[in-house]
């Protein structure tokens, strides 16, 4: 079975995440069909970059979002927009929606400093 998942990339204490289709049983650094996206929790606000064209293939084909990717997809906005296509909204209509909810989300980023323990 196809999983939507986080896989971690990034050095240590500055998690950077990348949204990946991989089996269920791989692990999570491990093995993975396609990247799909990226996402960087510690700017403020977040950085969510996907290629929402692929996650709704892989998602109509019959994937299952993790609950940390599903947060992150809510968040986006990309799962309503997920959830219209599949009641038939236009895909070329969705994509424009998402380039330019994308851009509004993504201007003006700054990274946050490590949290000192």
């Amino acid at each position: 079975m196809v999983r939507l998942r986080l896989r971690r990339v990034g050095a240590k204490a500055q998690p950077v995440y990348r949204i990946v289709a991989a089996e269920k049983e791989a692990p999570r650094d491990g093995r993975f069909l396609e990247i799909l996206g990226h996402y960087n929790p510690r700017t403020n606000p977040a950085t969510i970059d996907m290629a929402e064209e692929r996650v709704y293939d892989w998602l109509s084909k019959g994937a299952q979002p993790s609950t940390s990717v599903l947060q992150v997809m809510k968040s986006a906005g990309t799962w309503e927009r997920f959830e219209r296509f599949k009641k038939g909204e236009a895909l070329e209509t969705l994509l424009a929606e998402a380039k330019a909810a994308a851009e509004k989300r993504n201007i003006n980023q700054k990274t946050e400093p490590a949290a000192m323990p």
